[in-house]
């Protein structure tokens, strides 16, 4: 478990590069070319993470000041995803979530019974979150373990689900996003596209950043879109001139280079999706898989980026607007874009509806971020986590995600039951579309 600890402590910039060269490896495309994949994959995930530290270090103090601006008098504090991934990692079940989570997906890749592969190792601490939760709510050790493996199942399904949207719209080809903090964003946009499809006049308009340019020319263009909405945040703020204009020159900085930087890292990851891709053509010619991949590939699309600005505003007065919410989102605001990224496909890029959406579900998320704040602190005290001055702490990744309630709630209220029922309806998915699904193709 030591071992296992340190290889998690290494980090995602580095422990997917060393995962890529293995597996490149695996797939016999050469040491040299392995190596070089790797390397690009690391420096990829570096240049985004850069960036993303560029738009936290950016949008933190605007928030802060935008509290104090607006008065605002919240007790919980969201501490943020850095912090709760630590946390998660830190607890007892936490470095089980791996071999768990690996596991199961080695097990339902052998009897075909999902097409994600999950390199995204990093991120099985969401599966450690879920689990963590669980346990401090029901003091139940096993119920932990099989709530970690249920999760694994759900994110898998949701892989499978989403790849033909994620493929159509970003065109990463062969590739999903098994994210446990963006993936269920995606199942509220489906119903909701559905809807807006049906509203007169309501579905004839178009807002994807290509129309938005076309009408707009220079004030369409993805970095000057990022330019005024800095402007935005920054008069919101209550900044003064200089400090408003520096933020506007960071926030079209953020536009720009991040997908720059989103590039980089899919440099790196195409020989290896195509050797792979190749490989289990040759191997299993009836079968296709998917590499399961952090979603932080898609926030670098001007339409994620344009929405999830947007949002932060509207978030923070979401949080003084909601009567019986008492969460301060603060950690979390720079990283809206995880939350919301996976509508954007379901919407084709539609900032107004992505915008109306995610409205909907950050001001439920914040009901259950408010919820789930007693025993989110209890972890962080299990895991030695100094939470500072904060008495009660929370987090908007996973904290305000529907299925950490479902989870948690089922735990807590159905115990065995409940968990249960949740894995029995997601092996059940999965059945349907690997296997009844493809026998009525096939007729």
């Amino acid at each position: 478990m030591q071992i296992l600890q340190w290889f998690v402590d290494l980090g995602a910039s580095v422990m997917l590069p060393i995962i890529f060269f293995i597996f490149a490896l695996i797939l016999r495309t050469g040491i040299k070319k392995a190596f070089h994949s790797g390397i690009t994959v690391g420096v990829g995930f570096v240049g985004v993470n850069l960036i993303l530290d560029l738009l936290t270090e950016s949008l933190g103090p605007a928030a802060q000041s935008m509290v104090h601006h607006f008065g605002m008098d919240l007790q919980m504090i969201d501490v943020g995803w850095p912090a709760a991934s630590a946390i998660s990692y830190g607890t007892v079940l936490g470095s089980l979530a791996i071999p768990i989570s690996i596991g199961v997906n080695l097990l339902l890749l052998t009897i075909g019974l999902t097409k994600t592969v999950n390199v995204d190792i990093w991120n099985y601490w969401h599966m450690a979150f879920t689990g963590s939760l669980v346990y401090a709510i029901t003091n139940d050790f096993t119920l932990g373990i099989l709530t970690i493996g249920v999760h694994a199942i759900v994110v898998l399904l949701a892989g499978d689900l989403l790849a033909d949207d994620v493929e159509s719209y970003f065109g990463y080809q062969k590739m999903t996003f098994p994210h446990a903090a963006s993936a269920p964003s995606y199942f509220l946009a489906k119903p909701m596209n559905a809807l807006f499809d049906r509203i007169p006049k309501f579905n004839q308009i178009q807002a994807n950043p290509e129309t938005i340019q076309r009408r707009f020319g220079l004030f369409g263009d993805s970095t000057m879109l990022g330019a005024l909405l800095g402007l935005l945040i920054g008069l919101l703020a209550g900044y003064n001139v200089q400090e408003t204009l520096q933020l506007s020159v960071q926030t079209a900085a953020v536009m720009l280079l991040l997908p720059k930087m989103v590039a980089l890292l899919m440099e790196g990851l195409t020989p290896v999706s195509e050797a792979a891709s190749n490989r289990i053509k040759k191997r299993f010619p009836d079968r296709d898989l998917y590499i399961g991949m952090d979603s932080a590939l898609t926030i670098g699309h001007p339409a994620v980026l344009s929405a999830s600005l947007l949002m932060v505003p509207i978030t923070l007065a979401m949080a003084v607007i909601l009567p019986g919410n008492r969460v301060l989102p603060f950690g979390d605001l720079a990283s809206l874009p995880f939350l919301f990224c996976l509508m954007v496909p379901v919407f084709r890029g539609n900032i107004i509806r992505t915008v109306i959406t995610a409205t909907i579900y950050i001001g439920v998320g914040l009901y259950i971020a408010t919820w789930i704040a007693p025993l989110f602190t209890e972890m962080a005290i299990n895991a030695d986590f100094d939470t500072g001055t904060n008495t009660i702490i929370s987090s908007l990744i996973d904290g305000a995600v529907w299925t950490t309630f479902i989870f948690t709630g089922s735990g807590q209220w159905l115990g065995w039951f409940g968990i249960g029922l949740i894995g029995i309806m997601a092996f059940a998915g999965l059945l349907y579309i690997h296997k009844w699904k493809r026998k009525e193709n096939n007729r």
